[in-house]
């Protein structure tokens, strides 16, 4: 539930997209009902963002963000003890991110194992072993040419995050998807950002990170 999370504004967000996916609707009944609620609760604070992302053929779709309260006011309409569950879910996922920023931070699974591995290495006396073991799994798992679903949607959301960093306006957000998406092609030599290969998804993340737009003249 964590993974339907992240940052925009300093605050933690969920998008229309991820909910209808979640609940299983129709995404356009869930703009339909956060165009309702935006408007009546217009004099309550923030709580939707409107703005744009690419959806599974790389066409640019309407969406909205939401806070914590968001999605909680718009989640009081889903029924049933499957949806229940779910929005229990999404709320402590909120609960938790947010607490999170406030805390050090932890080592993720990944960062744990490493390091756990790193003192194996000191203290078995079997280096030479483990790291051809090490090399051969990542050469097995680079010969996985390109990105699976999960990895895909790391780096859309990589995308996404940069350019709602850089411009509030959709006309330009418009603009900003189609050019860091046709910069990705061009750094990486593929057809798509699909087709990006696994090995260089942590270089494609980093390359959105420091991206920034070409000026219009």
């Amino acid at each position: 539930m964590k993974n339907l999370l992240f940052m925009h504004n300093q605050q933690a967000v969920t998008s229309s997209s991820s909910i209808a996916e979640t609940f299983n609707k129709q995404h356009a009944h869930i703009l339909r009902d956060v165009d309702v609620l935006k408007k009546d609760v217009s004099n309550f604070g923030e709580m939707f963002f409107e703005t744009i992302e690419p959806d599974s053929y790389g066409r640019n779709r309407r969406i909205y963000l939401m806070n914590r309260n968001g999605f909680t006011l718009l989640a009081m309409g889903f029924t049933g003890s499957k949806a229940l569950h779910f929005k229990l879910e999404y709320i402590n996922a909120f609960n938790e991110m947010e607490k999170a920023l406030t805390q050090p931070r932890q080592l993720s699974e990944k960062e744990q194992l490493m390091a756990s591995m790193k003192l194996s290495l000191e203290t078995a006396g079997e280096i030479e072993v483990v790291k051809k073991e090490i090399a051969e799994v990542r050469d097995i798992a680079e010969n996985q040419v390109t990105l699976d679903h999960g990895e895909q949607r790391r780096l859309q959301k990589a995308v996404a995050i940069k350019v709602y960093e850089i411009e509030s306006d959709p006309a330009g957000q418009r603009r900003m998807f189609k050019e860091l998406y046709r910069e990705i092609k061009d750094r990486f030599a593929v057809a798509s950002y699909k087709d990006v290969k696994r090995k260089d998804l942590q270089n494609a993340i980093r390359y959105v990170d420091a991206w920034l737009p070409r000026k219009v003249s």
